[in-house]
């Protein structure tokens, strides 16, 4: 048996900043090991993308049935300054547990692995695809296990997903899918100078706020049935100097478009290129498309975490495709997969945290799930 609480407090405990690799591995494999996992973990990439380490833990019983799998990340992002307590320091008060992961996403984790301690199913195949860089780019992350599944010959029938979905109210919402991410940087050339004499140089500013004001003009399209609309937004402008006598040599706008099913990401990439260049040729433009967006088919994996949910709250689950986006967008293409986890008010928050009782309710609704699955 595993109290989820603890094992999430003692996941907290071990500083795991995005790439992460080690100990808050180990403190996983010590609880799934005497469950009967096989702890298959493995070390990729270098700076500054790795390295970085995953886990694929499996339990084959050798009786025949499904094999269900439950995804999760035990990377977190960097504390930030104002915390009230040491971030990586779990500390329960007034039924709260705090701590940088509490909400996103060690508690899951614990949660998932707490529900297996209470209902280890006596046939089929459970796994658990763990990354520790789901909070950077993933370049050897998520995708790196699909390619271990595959070389591997395992595939799961379907994938939970233990991302904090909840909006008010624990289990009010499901995600059965996510928009794409495409990030794109636009650097506009100029020629340093003095603003004093502006004839001798050339300023980056005036077309680069002219593109900006284009694009965010731009009606990308108007959503469908299962996403809302597609959405860019600007996230960062810079200059060389700030320098108040100087006019900079280039000006840079970093942006994101979270993008419907309407769209591939490389097509809304050269789309937003050929719309930049038609009004400024000289700009230079980088992207880089950081996932596709996904939908999950109606199906046994709604069924089971949808009548879970029900059972364990009496709620009627919201399913939905808002908000970002997760490693969904790998395990797709082995299998259906959904998210579902805890209250997300507080992910990348000072003063991250998740109720106690939530964690708990969670477990017992992820043991729910595992009881419909192996039924």
């Amino acid at each position: 048996m595993t109290d989820p609480v603890q094992l999430a407090a003692d996941l907290i405990a071990v500083k795991s900043v995005t790439p992460a690799r080690g100990e808050v591995f180990d403190v996983l494999e010590d609880a799934l090991r005497p469950m009967g996992f096989t702890c298959h973990r493995f070390v990729l990439g270098e700076e500054p993308d790795g390295p970085t380490e995953n886990m694929v833990a499996i339990r084959e019983t050798g009786v025949e049935g499904p094999h269900f799998a439950f995804a999760g990340h035990l990377d977190v992002v960097p504390a930030g300054e104002g915390w009230a307590h040491d971030p990586y320091t779990p500390v329960i008060e007034d039924g709260i547990l705090y701590g940088r992961g509490a909400c996103d996403m060690k508690s899951a984790i614990a949660a998932y692995v707490a529900a297996l301690g209470q209902r280890l199913p006596e046939k089929g195949t459970q796994s658990l695809l763990i990354t520790g860089d789901e909070e950077g780019y993933a370049t050897y992350g998520t995708p790196r296990i699909v390619d271990w599944l595959k070389e591997h010959g395992v595939k799961p029938d379907m994938c939970l997903i233990g991302e904090p979905t909840s909006v008010d109210t624990l289990g009010d919402t499901v995600k059965i899918g996510r928009r794409g991410s495409l990030n794109v940087w636009i650097e506009m050339p100029g020629h340093q100078g003095h603003v004093a004499y502006p004839h001798l140089a050339d300023n980056p500013i005036p077309s680069l706020a002219r593109i900006i004001k284009d694009l965010d003009e731009w009606v990308i399209d108007n959503g469908n049935e299962a996403f809302q609309p597609s959405n860019l937004e600007f996230v960062a402008l810079k200059t060389p100097t700030d320098a108040s006598n100087v006019i900079p040599g280039s000006a840079t706008a970093q942006l994101n478009i979270r993008f419907t099913s309407l769209h591939k990401g490389a097509e809304l990439a050269d789309a937003l290129s050929d719309r930049v260049h038609a009004l400024v040729p000289e700009a230079r433009v980088k992207t880089r498309v950081s996932g596709e967006s996904f939908l999950t088919p109606p199906g046994e994996l709604y069924d089971v975490v949808v009548a879970a949910i029900k059972d364990e709250t009496g709620i009627d689950t919201d399913l939905s495709t808002k908000g970002g986006t997760s490693d969904g967008r790998f395990l797709i293409e082995i299998c259906p997969v959904i998210d579902f986890g805890l209250p997300n008010a507080t992910m990348h928050k000072v003063g991250e945290a998740a109720a106690v009782e939530d964690i708990r309710a969670l477990s017992r609704i992820y043991e729910r799930v595992i009881a419909k699955v192996f039924a």
